[in-house]
């Protein structure tokens, strides 16, 4: 099977949730604990930390993982992700990539492996692998409903099976990414995590909620 590179995007600049990268997250950090995670997933041929952040860097460094020292402009709020993801596919040097956010912080070891292993195993079809959350809620836009007939209200588990992108885990081919500017192929392969693994730290109740799980669960669960 051919090695995947797992990049960790991260910067000094977070605006929602001040140095949420680095500040303590129960008996750990964000980075640190999305590193101790990747250390353990097979089929990685090497992990690079991408940041302007120098406090990232000396985590990166005790972690003994690769560094690539990104930039003040690709760190700015105002590059938008098609920017930032040619970016990480030009200054990255693999043929596959795996972008792992710290904010997405209960990603298992096991959901890695298989994300990879579905990455390679259905190369033919599907050209990226990309993490989603199922969507079961009454969506409403421009004061009507988007995904149900106002007049036969269903229940919620039967509303239709839609998902949301939640960036937890992307896999992709090096070139694809720079390409099409984006982490999503032309033909995905949608891997839908549980409401655990889904967690998204982008407000403070997010960080607080996700540390509330991880102080219940622990580095221990991460690793199987």
């Amino acid at each position: 099977m051919s090695k995947i590179v797992a990049v960790v995007p991260v910067r000094k600049g977070s605006q929602r949730v001040k140095s949420k990268n680095t500040t303590g997250f129960h008996d750990t950090t964000l980075l640190d604990l999305k590193l101790n995670v990747l250390k353990n997933v097979k089929g990685l041929s090497r992990i690079i930390v991408n940041t302007d952040c120098e406090v990232c860097k000396d985590i990166a460094r005790s972690h003994d993982v690769e560094l690539y020292e990104r930039d003040d402009y690709f760190a700015s709020s105002n590059v938008t992700n098609d920017v930032h993801w040619r970016h990480i596919a030009e200054v990255t040097n693999s043929e596959f990539l795996m972008l792992a956010q710290t904010t997405s912080p209960m990603v298992r070891v096991s959901t890695y492996e298989n994300a990879i292993k579905q990455f390679f195993d259905n190369s033919c079809q599907f050209d990226s692998v990309n993490s989603v959350s199922a969507e079961k809620k009454f969506l409403w836009k421009n004061g009507e409903p988007l995904n149900y007939d106002i007049n036969k209200t269903p229940k919620s588990q039967d509303l239709p099976n839609i998902v949301s992108l939640n960036f937890a885990i992307t896999i992709i081919n090096k070139e694809n990414m720079y390409s099409r500017g984006n982490v999503v192929g032309e033909n995905p392969n949608f891997i839908e995590l549980d409401r655990i693994e889904s967690l998204d730290v982008d407000e403070q109740i997010d960080f607080e909620f996700a540390e509330f799980v991880y102080s219940k669960l622990g580095l221990e669960w991460l690793l199987k």
